[in-house]
């Protein structure tokens, strides 16, 4: 793995299968979703003032047959990159503080007061803002759409601080962590993807 990239596992859920490779020309990880989900993670620490631009790469194998990151049945994905951002949890709704309360129980660690996430969705127009079917505390931007770009290298820059303001309507708190995630659990399928080097600017 690359250096400081670290495997978190989801409760109740078979792993993804993360490995350091090569791919077309470029050092990559793979990651092999077989009706999986789980991430890998890199601890950060950067000031909200200094969140700059984003820059990572993907190549998609194939879409997932019925997916959807707007159906909470069917919210699977074959590459995502998520963000994680710290805040003020004592603003959040009583049950949204519980959800988060339930989740720091199960895995050890209290979610992020706000996650963004890049995503490539089978159908969803590039540009949109899709919330999380089960907490409004995940917010995703496609930034991929359907099949036309499969198979071949995709070059994001995103700019952190914009991303966040469109998603959440709200200034970003300071930047914790970064992820890759390929998932296929709640389809029960599989899928196939590589990633490049996440580079913050």
């Amino acid at each position: 793995m690359p250096a400081g990239w670290q495997a978190v596992v989801l409760p109740g859920k078979r792993p993804t299968h993360y490995a350091a490779t090569r791919k077309a020309g470029r050092d990559a990880v793979a990651a092999h979703s077989e009706r999986s989900a789980s991430m890998l993670r890199k601890r950060v620490q950067r000031h909200s003032d200094q969140l700059g631009h984003i820059t990572f790469s993907w190549w998609v194998e194939d879409l997932i047959d019925g997916a959807s990151v707007a159906d909470i049945d069917r919210e699977d994905a074959p590459a995502r990159v998520l963000l994680g951002f710290g805040g003020d949890h004592a603003r959040l709704p009583a049950r949204t503080r519980m959800m988060f309360e339930l989740a720091a129980a199960l895995t050890g660690e209290t979610p992020p007061y706000a996650t963004l996430m890049y995503v490539w969705d089978a159908q969803a127009p590039v540009g949109s803002v899709i919330v999380n079917p089960r907490t409004d505390r995940v917010r995703k931007i496609v930034v991929d759409s359907g099949p036309m770009n499969l198979r071949r290298w995709r070059d994001h820059r995103r700019d952190l601080a914009a991303d966040f303001r469109l998603a959440f309507g709200e200034d970003p708190g300071p930047l914790l962590s970064i992820a890759v995630m390929t998932d296929s659990d709640n389809t029960r399928s599989r899928a196939q993807s590589w990633y490049g080097a996440v580079t913050l600017h």
